[in-house]
C-alpha cells in the first residue's frame, strides 16, 4: 500500500513539474531605439504548439517576419526542444508604446507571452562603420522618383517613373511596398510593367544597376503647390561581410532595409484666361475633331447615327464633348458614349465619341448646323478651335409637316370613293366539271371550299392591313412613342448585360430610363428636368416614395462616372430600376 502511493505522489510531481517547465515568452532586440532604427522581437516556446496568433503590432509596421526556426538538441541524455516566431518592426512615430500578448495553445493549454513596453525617441545617428551590414546598405540602396515635369498646366500629363539603384557590389533578394502614394489631387494610371529588366546607370556620377519599379500618368486637378506622395519599401539587402567560405568566396549577410523614394513638390499652372473659347470644356493636349452622319438621304420611317468625335493624344477622359443641337424636326435621342482610349508613358492616347440615333419626322431637308471644338495645347500654349462642316439630311418621303396641312386636306377632297361592281368577281367559276381519279373526291370537300373561297376572304383582310399600316406610318406621334418603348426594353437589356462593367451598364441604364420616361410621360429629352419628371408624374397618381426612386436612379446615373461602385451596388441600382418601372406602370393612370 505504501509502495503503491509513493508511486502515485512520485507520478503527481512529475506531472505538475513538467507542466511548470513549459515556457512562452516575448524577447526584444531592444526596449528603446530611434525612429529610424528596427526592433527585432522574438516569440520563444520551449514545447511545440498549435495556433500561434501574434499581436496586432500596432504603432510598428511589420517589414520583415514572420519567420520560423526549430532547434533540437540532446545534452548528456536530455532533450531541448526550442521553437521560435521573429518579427522586424519599423516604429511610426516616437512615444512610449506596449507589444501586446501573444498566445499559443499546446497541449490543450492556452499560453501567452507578457506585455513588452518600447521607447522610441528621435533618428539616432548610426555609425559609419565600413564594416556593418546596415551601414552598407544604407549607402549602396537607393529608391528616386523621377518627374517628368516640375511645373504642368492643369490637366496636362506628367509621368513619374520610380527607380531602384542598387550597387554592383550589394544585391536585393526581396522587396515590398510598405506606402503607396494616393495622389489625391491627381487622375492617375498605372503602366503595366512586363518583368523587372536591370539596367546599368549612374548615381550621383557612380555606376549602379537599376530596375524600373513602377511607371504613373497623372493629370493634376487643381492649380497651385502640388506634393506626390512618396513611394516606400521593405527590402531585403544581401551586403558582403569579411567572412569567406572554404572556397574563398565572400560570405553575404541579409539586412532588412526601409527606404523611400521622398515626397515631390510639382507647381502647377492655370490655364489662361485671354482668349479662352466660349465653349471650352477643359481639353488640354493635341486633339483633332469630326461630326459625321451614317446617311444623308433617308425616308421618316428610317433613322441615322450621327457620331461627334474627337481623337489625340490629351486629357480624353477629363472634359465633355460638345453637344448637337439639331431642327425640331428631329427627333434625337441620348447618346451612346464610347472610348477607345489607352494610357502610356506619353499620356491618353486615343478617341471618344458620342454616338446619337437620329429619326425624321417630316419630308423636307434640314441642316444640322456645325459644331465647334475647343481645347487648350500645352506644346503652344494657347487654344485651339475646330468647326465641323454643316450637315444636310435629306427625308425623302414621309409625312409632311403641319404646315402643309391644307394641302393634305385638299388632296383628300379630290379622292373618289371606290364603287364595288357586283361583277367584279365573275371570271371566278363557281362550277367545276373535276372528277377525281382517287376513290375520296375533292370536289364540294372541306378543301375544295377552302381552296375556293381563301382568296376571296384574303382580298379584304389585305385592303384592312393595307389601311392600318398607313394610319400607323402616318401615326408618327404613336410611332415615336413605340420607338421609344422598344428602346427602353432594349437598354434595360444591355445594362443587365453590362453588370460589373461601370460605365457601359450606367450609360445603358440611363437611356433605358430616358425612353421609358419618352414612352410614358410623352415627353421630348428637352423637356428633361427633375422637376418637370415629378410633377408629371405626381399628377398620373404616382406615389411620392416611388417618384424619389426613379429621380434618385437617376442620379446614380449621372454620378457613377465620378465615383467607385461595387457589384453589388449595381445590381441593386438595376434591381430598383426594374421594380420602380413596373410601379410606375400599375399607377399612373
Amino acid at each position: 500500500m505504501k509502495t503503491k502511493t509513493y508511486i502515485l505522489i512520485v507520478f503527481l510531481f512529475t506531472s505538475v513539474f513538467g507542466l511548470a517547465q513549459v515556457k512562452f515568452e516575448a524577447k526584444v532586440s531592444k526596449k528603446k531605439l530611434g525612429v529610424n532604427e528596427r526592433l527585432r522581437i522574438d516569440f520563444e516556446m520551449n514545447q511545440d504548439g498549435d495556433n500561434f496568433n501574434p499581436p496586432n503590432f500596432q504603432n510598428f509596421t511589420v517589414v520583415g517576419g514572420p519567420n520560423q526556426s526549430v532547434s533540437h538538441s540532446w545534452v548528456n541524455g536530455k532533450r531541448s526542444f526550442s521553437k521560435t516566431y521573429s518579427y522586424f518592426l519599423a516604429p511610426k512615430r516616437l512615444g512610449t508604446f506596449t507589444i501586446n500578448q501573444a498566445t499559443i495553445e499546446i497541449e490543450g493549454e492556452t499560453y501567452k507571452t507578457t506585455p513588452v513596453s518600447i521607447v522610441v525617441t528621435k533618428a539616432v545617428n548610426k555609425p559609419k562603420d565600413g564594416n556593418n551590414a546596415e551601414y552598407i546598405a544604407s549607402e549602396n540602396i537607393h529608391l528616386v522618383a523621377e518627374v517628368s515635369k516640375a511645373n504642368p498646366y492643369l490637366n496636362e500629363a506628367i509621368t513619374v517613373v520610380y527607380k531602384l539603384y542598387v550597387n554592383p557590389n550589394t544585391g536585393v533578394s526581396n522587396w515590398r511596398e510598405i506606402d503607396n502614394p494616393k495622389y489625391s489631387d491627381f487622375w492617375s494610371q498605372n503602366i503595366d510593367i512586363k518583368g523587372l529588366k536591370v539596367q546599368n546607370g549612374t548615381y550621383k556620377g557612380e555606376d549602379y544597376r537599376y530596375v524600373v519599379l513602377r511607371k504613373t500618368v497623372l493629370y493634376p486637378q487643381k492649380t497651385g503647390k502640388l506634393e506626390i506622395e512618396p513611394l516606400s519599401l521593405d527590402i531585403t539587402v544581401e551586403v558582403p561581410t569579411n567572412r569567406r567560405d572554404i572556397f574563398g568566396g565572400r560570405l553575404m549577410s541579409q539586412v532588412h532595409r526601409t527606404i523611400s523614394a521622398g515626397s515631390r513638390t510639382i507647381h502647377v499652372k492655370p490655364l489662361p484666361e485671354q482668349g479662352k473659347p466660349a465653349g471650352f470644356t477643359g481639353a488640354v493636349g493635341d486633339f483633332d475633331f469630326a461630326v459625321t452622319t451614317s446617311k444623308e438621304k433617308l425616308k421618316a420611317s428610317e433613322s441615322l447615327q450621327l457620331q461627334v468625335k474627337v481623337f489625340g493624344n490629351g486629357n480624353l477622359k477629363l472634359f465633355e464633348l460638345p453637344k448637337v443641337s439639331v431642327p425640331s424636326s428631329l427627333e434625337i435621342y441620348e447618346p451612346e458614349h464610347i472610348e477607345n482610349v489607352r494610357t502610356n508613358l506619353g499620356g491618353m492616347q486615343g478617341s471618344i465619341s458620342d454616338n446619337y440615333t437620329v429619326v425624321p419626322q417630316y419630308k423636307g431637308k434640314y441642316p444640322i448646323p456645325n459644331i465647334s471644338f475647343s481645347y487648350f495645347d500645352p506644346k503652344t500654349e494657347s487654344y485651339k478651335s475646330v468647326n465641323s462642316n454643316e450637315i444636310i439630311v435629306d427625308v425623302l418621303d414621309g409625312p409632311t409637316n403641319a404646315s402643309s396641312n391644307d394641302n393634305i386636306a385638299s388632296t383628300a377632297a379630290n379622292k373618289q370613293k371606290v364603287i364595288m361592281s357586283n361583277d367584279q368577281f365573275a371570271f371566278v367559276k363557281t362550277e367545276t366539271r373535276f372528277v377525281s381519279k382517287t376513290p375520296k373526291h375533292f370536289f364540294k370537300s372541306v378543301g375544295f371550299w377552302a381552296s375556293l373561297l381563301a382568296p376571296l376572304l384574303a382580298i379584304p383582310l389585305a385592303i384592312v392591313f393595307r389601311r392600318e399600316k398607313e394610319k400607323r406610318d402616318a401615326d408618327v406621334f404613336g410611332n415615336k412613342i413605340r420607338k421609344a418603348d422598344k428602346l427602353a426594353k432594349k437598354y434595360l437589356s444591355e445594362a443587365k448585360k453590362t453588370l460589373g462593367q461601370k460605365e457601359a451598364f450606367y450609360v445603358a441604364l440611363e437611356k433605358a430610363l430616358h425612353n421609358y420616361l419618352k414612352a410614358k410621360l410623352h415627353i421630348e429629352t428637352s423637356d428633361f428636368s427633375k422637376d418637370k419628371i415629378q410633377e408629371l408624374l405626381r399628377s398620373k397618381g404616382v406615389e411620392t416614395t416611388v417618384v424619389d426612386e426613379f429621380l434618385e436612379l437617376l442620379e446614380n446615373c449621372e454620378l457613377a462616372r465620378y465615383t467607385p461602385l461595387s457589384n453589388v451596388e449595381m445590381q441593386q441600382d438595376y434591381d430598383k430600376a426594374a421594380k420602380t418601372i413596373s410601379l410606375i406602370d400599375k399607377q399612373a393612370k
